[in-house]
């Protein structure tokens, strides 16, 4: 963006926050399925562990083991769908600063916002990228999040209409 005499600060810029965004160790999980399902797996497993131990002791469950795991596995969802709704928020809000014709920027605080319209060849520039590389992740992020999303409701339904 330099090149274009752009008044948008070095940290603001949206090609900028997508270059730091992408070296962040947690918002690269999602680059590749497989290690973002990976890292999500290990996540769901520390938090059900967790959940089990938390669990044990309600006198409840002490006589329904069966439901005692599935509610303990369940509930551990939650953690994993927070992971990747988190995920898929900040990748989201670079993906729609790459693909703005503006950029809004603060040169020195919050009371002074300022609008930046891009040029042309720096928009084209910015769009290829959002497209080719910011837009597969949205789409990883969003299909895992469906799959646990589905998941947790399957299992609130399950207990809803389950009396065992």
């Amino acid at each position: 963006m330099n090149e274009y005499k752009c008044p948008v600060p070095k940290e603001q810029q949206p090609t900028n926050e997508y270059i730091e965004l992408s070296k962040s160790i947690i918002f690269s999980w999602p680059k590749t399925k497989k290690s973002l399902i990976i890292v999500l797996i290990k996540f769901w497993l520390v938090t059900f562990v967790l959940f089990l131990v938390i669990s044990s002791g309600s006198i409840y469950f002490k006589s329904a083991i069966f439901k005692y795991i599935l509610i303990s596995f369940f509930s551990s969802l939650s953690i994993p769908l927070l992971v990747s709704l988190r995920l898929y928020l900040g990748w989201n809000h670079v993906f729609k600063r790459l693909t703005s014709e503006r950029v809004e920027y603060e040169e020195s605080g919050w009371y002074d916002g300022q609008v930046w319209i891009k040029p042309l060849v720096l928009k084209e520039k910015e769009s290829l990228i959002a497209t080719v590389q910011v837009k597969p992740i949205l789409n990883n992020l969003i299909q895992i999040f469906s799959i646990i999303l589905a998941l947790a409701l399957s299992g609130i339904l399950f207990f809803q209409y389950n009396n065992f």
